[in-house]
């Protein structure tokens, strides 16, 4: 259950967090918001490591390295995400990210990428994956 519960409060938090982002570049800059985007994240995150932080940087030497990249994924993140609700709207933009969040995690678990059990990716997965992009363009549609 607190999956769900935490899955609930990064989707509202993401929607927020877009619109929110995108109000800003408005008014400052696409890259000059994001700074600040980041820049909020690492003093936070740097805050909760030091109260919290149980674990050891010393384990990075056993990671692989790629996944030390995760991070350099923010600014990809938080600048297509205000690009995207600028031209889009916010719910057309956050249902085009949703749908390929989905597809790009379906196929991680179809092909079992970095490090993930392989889950297949069954019949009643391609039927819901039509039926949400079906949802977004009946969304979309003007009448």
């Amino acid at each position: 259950m607190s999956g769900i519960i935490f899955s609930i409060i990064a989707g509202a938090a993401m929607s927020i967090q877009g619109v929110m982002n995108t109000r800003l570049s408005d008014k400052i800059g696409l890259y000059e918001s994001n700074v600040i985007v980041q820049g909020s994240a690492f003093i936070l995150s740097l805050t909760a490591l030091l109260l919290l932080g149980k674990g050891s940087f010393r384990a990075v030497t056993g990671v692989n390295k790629l996944y030390l990249l995760g991070g350099a994924l923010g600014i990809v993140i938080t600048v297509t995400v205000m690009l995207s609700m600028k031209s889009l709207s916010p719910a057309m933009a956050v249902s085009v990210i949703l749908i390929s969040q989905l597809l790009v995690a379906a196929i991680i678990d179809a092909f079992g990428l970095m490090d993930s059990p392989q889950i297949p990716f069954t019949w009643n997965k391609y039927i819901g994956m039509a039926l949400m992009i079906g949802g977004v363009i009946l969304f979309k549609w003007k009448t």
